[in-house]
């Protein structure tokens, strides 16, 4: 039995008429009928009563029709979703956030590629580190993830898609809270609120340069993995942090944002994937996104740039 025999009959079926069923298939009369004859021998049933006037579907005839329907329906199914899958349409992808970006990248590029590919189901996980990405990513836990560099795992291809200034997380209640500015030398006698120094954090090593340019290294720190933990602690007081400049789309009431003076240690966001990896919805959410967040400085401002800001 092959799929024409099934679309011959269907069509004869639906007809009741071998004459209107062979044109609607552009096929000669007597071709049709020696096929739903074969294809009644190899079933070892009757399928239609013939008459000089009319065709009919026996009990049988009219069950294996409505069989023969749903398999072609599968059949053109499968066919389309092949196609798309094929084209990056359709899919499932698991997506990383770092700490800093979970707040400002991840409910923009959620909704954008909502809206641009809707057949791709997103995994979004928020708050990972970049170890922790790393890792999720070598064993397949993650798909892509956006995270801070260096990144030394020849199994990944990474890359910058933008660099970001340090800014000082101050909490309302501090003397240098109403200032436009802060000077980094300036806090420190304060307590700092950090990322985890054993976690290998990018940005906790950042913070360290920066104050060591500035002529100190904390006394008294706080650690904590969570970019909303942190902020929190800093709007209840418990000390200062330096943070990527994209924390300040995190507002919690009790904590204010500024710009250091004289500070230009800056962060990286990257995107990072598996080589190798051939996945056609891995390719179109990574065109994507490098389109919506542009490829670092020096080039002109990206959608999703745009919407954050404006």
């Amino acid at each position: 039995m092959e799929l024409r025999h099934l679309r011959y009959f269907v069509a004869v079926g639906e007809e009741c008429h071998f004459g209107r069923a062979a044109e609607r298939l552009h096929i000669a009369q007597p071709p049709l009928s020696q096929q739903i004859k074969a294809l009644e021998n190899e079933l070892g049933v009757v399928l239609l009563e013939r008459s000089t006037r009319r065709v009919e579907l026996t009990p049988a005839g009219r069950h294996f029709l409505d069989r023969a329907r749903g398999i072609l329906a599968s059949l053109d199914v499968a066919s389309t979703e092949a196609v798309r899958i094929a084209s990056g349409e359709v899919g499932r992808l698991a997506i990383g956030f770092t700490g800093t970006a979970t707040y400002e990248l991840l409910p923009t590029l959620a909704q954008i590629m909502r809206e641009d590919l809707p057949g791709i189901e997103m995994d979004l996980r928020g708050e990972m580190l970049t170890p922790r990405q790393v890792a999720a990513l070598a064993d397949g836990t993650i798909d892509l993830g956006f995270l801070r560099p260096p990144v030394n795992d020849p199994q990944l291809e990474v890359r910058v898609l933008r660099r970001e200034p340090l800014i000082a997380a101050l909490p309302l209640a501090h003397p240098l809270a109403d200032q436009p500015a802060v000077r980094l030398a300036d806090l420190r006698a304060d307590t700092f609120i950090s990322y985890p120094s054993h976690r290998r954090s990018v940005v906790h090593d950042a913070v360290e340069t920066a104050c060591r340019k500035a002529g100190f290294r904390p006394e008294r720190t706080q650690e904590v993995a969570e970019t909303s933990t942190l902020v929190s602690l800093v709007a209840a007081g418990f000390g200062v942090a330096l943070v990527p400049a994209s924390v300040r789309h995190l507002q919690i009431t009790g904590a204010t944002f500024k710009p250091l003076v004289g500070t230009t240690t800056e962060v990286e966001l990257a995107i990072a994937w598996r080589k190798g990896d051939d996945s056609p919805v891995l390719a179109r959410v990574l065109a994507r996104s490098q389109a919506l967040l542009g490829g670092g400085r020096g080039r002109g401002e990206s959608r999703l740039g745009a919407e954050i800001r404006g």
